[in-house]
């Protein structure tokens, strides 16, 4: 797996900094090749992927882990931690 590249299954990737949320997909819309929607940053509708939220997830720990550290953004006060996401 490249760094900072999560797999959706299928042949597809997404940058790991990109993906705001999953959501699981349940009922009769789960099948092959339908599993977790993907909600990007950037993109109206999610993309549908292949692999569960759990593998999805999993991927995501370990790209956080490999990529690059990015600048801050935003502005907080001289020493104040940012905000944690998880």
């Amino acid at each position: 797996m490249s760094t900072g590249f999560v797999s959706l299954g299928l042949g597809r990737f997404v940058r790991a900094d990109r993906v705001l949320a999953l959501e699981p997909i349940e009922g009769e819309e789960r099948g092959p090749g339908n599993r977790t929607r993907v909600w990007l940053d950037g993109l109206a509708h999610p993309i549908v992927a292949a692999r569960s939220e759990a593998a999805i997830l999993a991927d995501l720990g370990g790209a956080a882990e490999e990529a690059p550290e990015q600048p801050e953004r935003g502005r907080r006060k001289r020493g104040e931690a940012p905000p944690s996401l998880f």
